[in-house]
């Protein structure tokens, strides 16, 4: 599908043309009057069938006396990311809300009025996100005149929507948790057994982490790109990278985009079968959980083995990957998978033959397909639900070369979320052993690059979902702007849903079937 006819029907429904101010390869720009900025984002919306990928503001007031609001959405028919784009008066900073026609931008909005202090008009839920009540309301850390926060504000309490009627009471979980998991408060309204509403705060490990991009050198922002949520730590400095080359117009060699690809993939294998095992702990069956562990410790051996470090950090630069490459770390690379092979399809028995186990999996957590499309979920637990979303094969780049298949399920249970991480980890396996048989020895490259002024999307489908970084940089090669939308941003949304009509002892195992991050959302 060419883009011109989206944009020629856009522009039909509309009634007016909207203005194309930028385009490349994968991206296009239309910039368009506040005023239509609300219509203009809902057509689009229906023309692309396609949930807003992300939503953010920039602070443009010192060189033009306004904010800039950006919406994107992905087209996989086109190839092509749409941002539509509108100018606030930084007077009076407001803009109509999307969140009642679509639900997945309200928390986007919570997000812009809390950093910006930009009003998303008529959005019916502007509770803060991360900035908990012991900050002080006035503050809008993404400003550019923000400098350091005041003194502590007065403590709140939050508030939780309250499910009201004879029988009905509330349990309280968290933020603070006897495991090793993250923080996060989970409220529980139940009628005798059976959830009927799930409220999810979280927030807690909130670092202003797109704060600290600002002035950062490219090199230090990569580096801060890997602690954004240090289980992903790979696809985060890849797509930060992947928005460096298009900036600075850079085309990595096939090799390079090919190691990049085994490497996104062995921290996909690595995550999946943590996830398999963390599951099989949540219905008390411990020994392929513990078996999945040694999995998982063979494959971070053998990413140290093979980039020096086991979590893959301090591997991507711009254009390149800061590795040598050799006949003898593709050969190790195979003997050790082929054990890892064996091993997982060991563990993929053992959990698939127990009737006990598939009695607690089968049919728990469901996540209904129009939920997750209005939630505008991505990843596993949206194609465990019947959405064929995988930027691997919506955006494929090097992906085409291994002929990538993207799997899918449809009834969106636990067990639908299980059977996609072992579909993606034989998937996953396969891609990495037909990219080892092509990639040729390299030596370590030395950085070599230009950077200038612009803004480009980057982004990846990193091992929870899409993953995505809208970076600016300016004229003196540091950056200006860094807008994150990890999967988790959306998804954990979703879990709340999931659970309902489930009890309270299956929401670990729920929790576990999507195993979203704490730290990638808060950022």
């Amino acid at each position: 599908m060419d883009y011109k006819a989206v944009l020629k029907e856009l522009n039909e429904k509309l009634g007016v043309e909207t203005k194309t101010v930028f385009l490349r390869e994968d991206e296009i720009y239309l910039k368009v009057n506040l005023n239509d900025f609300k219509t203009t984002c809902l057509t689009l919306h229906k023309v692309l069938l396609a949930p807003i990928a992300s939503l953010f503001a920039l602070d443009c007031r010192k060189d033009s006396g306004v904010f800039e609001i950006y919406c994107s959405f992905a087209s996989a028919k086109c190839k092509k990311w749409f941002f539509v784009v509108a100018e606030i008066s930084g007077d009076d900073p407001k803009f109509n809300s999307l969140a009642k026609d679509i639900y997945s931008a309200s928390l986007f909005e919570r997000e812009i009025k809390e950093m910006f202090g930009i009003e998303p008009y008529g959005n019916p839920d502007t509770r803060r996100l991360r900035l908990h009540s012991e900050i002080c309301p006035e503050i809008y850390p993404l400003r550019k005149d923000f400098n350091k926060p005041p003194a502590r504000g007065k403590a709140e309490d939050y508030v939780f929507n309250k499910v009201e009627g004879e029988g009905i009471f509330e349990v309280p979980v968290g933020p603070v948790h006897a495991g090793i998991i993250g923080p996060g408060h989970f409220r529980f309204s139940m009628a005798g057994e059976p959830i009927i509403n799930l409220e999810i705060r979280l927030g807690f490990k909130h670092r202003g982490i797109e704060k600290l991009f600002e002035g950062k050198t490219i090199p230090e922002a990569i580096n801060l790109s890997e602690c954004v949520s240090g289980d992903a730590s790979f696809a985060n400095s890849l797509s930060f990278c992947t928005a460096i080359e298009k900036i600075a117009g850079i085309t990595p060699s096939e090799n390079t985009q090919m190691l990049r690809a085994v490497f996104l993939e062995l921290e996909r294998l690595y995550n999946h079968i943590n996830d398999m095992g963390g599951i099989a702990v949540d219905v008390g069956f411990s020994f392929p959980a513990a078996f999945a562990q040694i999995v998982k410790e063979n494959i971070l051996q053998l990413n140290e083995k093979l980039t020096g470090s086991r979590y893959l950090k301090n591997v991507n630069s711009p254009g390149e990957v800061k590795i040598t490459w050799d006949k003898e770390k593709a050969e190790a690379a195979q003997e050790a998978l082929k054990k890892i092979y064996k091993d997982f399809k060991e563990i993929k028995e053992i959990l698939l033959s127990s009737v006990s186990f598939m009695d607690r999996v089968d049919g728990t957590g469901v996540l209904k397909k129009k939920t997750a499309e209005d939630l505008g979920v991505t990843g596993v637990a949206a194609r465990a639900s019947g959405i064929a979303a995988d930027l691997r094969k919506d955006f494929p780049g090097i992906y085409a070369k291994a002929k990538f298949n993207p799997v899918k399920q449809e009834a969106g249970d636990c067990l639908a979320r299980l059977n996609m991480r072992i579909a993606e980890f034989e998937e996953s396996l396969r891609v990495i052993c037909d990219f080892l048989g092509k990639i040729t020895p390299q030596p370590q490259m030395a950085s070599n690059y230009n950077i200038k002024e612009g803004f480009a999307l980057g982004y990846a489908e990193a091992w929870r979902g899409a993953l995505t970084y809208w970076v600016k940089v300016n004229k003196n090669g540091v950056i200006e702007r860094c807008k994150i939308t990890d999967p988790s941003f959306l998804n954990w949304q979703a879990l709340s849903f999931c659970v309902l009509g489930d009890i309270i002892p299956d929401f670990p195992l729920c929790n576990k079937s999507f195993d979203l991050s704490y730290s990638g959302n808060d950022l």
